[in-house]
């Protein structure tokens, strides 16, 4: 009977939910309009053309048996200290390099292939998923706090932080997992991962062309729905602010701000940052209440959490691939909480013990050469990205329409 109650409560939850979206879409047409907008020319111009090549090339990988090859020679290292097996590390190198959600699209992909367990699925998803390095040096630190030195502090807490939570996650699980039957980590053997190798690619006997045809248009499809998730929740965090309730929520967070001996300030910040990670850095970065360092924790913690935005997409890349959510979830938290301590505990040999954020046994020249590299590489992103992107949505529609048409003309 509890039970049934409470289906009609989630029941009326939902649907009261839906009603107000769409009751506040009718009532701010214009803004809604501009945030949708936003979300798009920041899909345009930014995600689509910089994860896929990342998942493309990570398709191509898992076909020809690169990845089983990689599993291999990294289980050693990957299952002591993770707990998950070799191809993990290939999942967690990819996540770093190309940011949300590419660890959990990668981890629904092996899990998908049987090279993961369930459990190792949700331990390996928990801590694959991170922000990349153009993104936290080029539009975080350089664009938003015009200030390029400050990327080190970050992009060391952040990836710190993401370990960490690796290290914690490997305990998730270990009861069911020891009923089981456990796998011993197998050890460095370079002729049995050739031969894992050659093992691989022969069981994909498809031609080369449709390995690529299938790449793209799993990659696309998987951006296309990305794209859906950053306009809705970019379109909710305005409507959230012109219906002012996120004057109203946000002082919940007072409290943990307090806790945290951060200034209260950054609550609507912090607070649109828990749903869209590149408003709320941007919010943070323009507090000017707050301190440098103050804002610095502030980021990372949004940095780590992901925000809405990004946990909804990777529960819908994980929900196709029947992995549980709530792992994920957690680990978010966790990795908020380790990225902000790590800033803070960083914060004086990072940044405070160099001259003006730059570290002295460098020479300045080679120093600002990466700062502007890191510009330049945003810079072109945001030039050329929509071109690649329209480029492979053409491609793509040809791909559907080709496939499409393949049965009709063999009937």
């Amino acid at each position: 009977m509890k039970q049934n109650w409470g289906a009609k409560w989630k029941t009326v939850l939902l649907a009261s939910a839906a009603t107000l979206f769409a009751f506040s879409l009718i009532c701010y047409p214009k803004q809604s309009l501009e945030a949708s907008i936003r979300g798009l020319n920041m899909w345009w111009e930014v995600v689509f053309p910089s994860l896929l090549p990342f998942f493309i090339v990570s398709e191509l990988l898992i076909s020809f048996g690169v990845v089983s090859f990689l599993g291999v020679l990294l289980e050693p290292l990957m299952r002591p200290l993770f707990r998950v097996p070799g191809v993990g590390g290939f999942a967690w190198a990819m996540g770093m390099a190309s940011g949300y959600p590419s660890g959990a699209k990668l981890t629904a992909r092996l899990y998908q292939e049987k090279q993961l367990t369930t459990i190792e699925a949700e331990r390996l998803s928990s801590f694959t998923n991170s922000s990349n390095p153009l993104f936290i040096f080029g539009a975080v630190s350089a664009g938003f706090f015009n200030n390029p030195q400050l990327g080190l502090v970050l992009a060391v807490s952040h990836y710190l932080g993401n370990i960490s939570v690796g290290l914690i996650m490997r305990f998730h699980g270990i009861r069911k997992e020891q009923r089981q039957a456990k796998r011993q980590p197998r050890s460095f053997s370079l002729p049995y991962a050739l031969r894992t190798l050659h093992r691989t690619r022969l069981k994909n006997e498809q031609p080369l062309g449709k390995l690529l045809g299938d790449a793209v248009r799993s990659s696309v499809q998987t951006l296309l729905m990305i794209g859906g998730f950053i306009i809705l929740f970019s379109v909710m965090n305005k409507l959230l602010y012109m219906m002012h309730l996120t004057e109203q929520l946000a002082p919940l967070l007072r409290h943990l701000l307090r806790l945290a001996q951060l200034p209260e300030q950054l609550d609507i910040p912090v607070f649109s940052g828990l749903f869209e990670i590149t408003l709320g850095s941007q919010m943070i970065s323009q507090t000017d209440e707050a301190m440098l360092m103050e804002k610095a924790v502030a980021t990372s913690f949004v940095l780590a959490f992901g925000g809405f935005s990004v946990q909804a997409q990777v529960a819908s890349i994980l929900a196709e691939a029947n992995i549980r959510f709530q792992p994920f979830f957690i680990a978010r938290l966790l990795h908020g909480v380790f990225a902000a301590s790590f800033t803070y505990l960083l914060w004086k040999p990072l940044y405070i013990k160099t001259a003006g954020g730059m570290p002295t046994n460098i020479p300045a020249f080679l120093h600002a050469a990466k700062d502007v590299a890191w510009n330049e590489g945003w810079r072109l992103l945001q030039q050329y990205g929509p071109l690649l992107t329209l480029l492979f949505l053409c491609l793509y529609i040809w791909l559907v329409i080709k496939a499409a048409s393949e049965p009709r003309g063999r009937s």
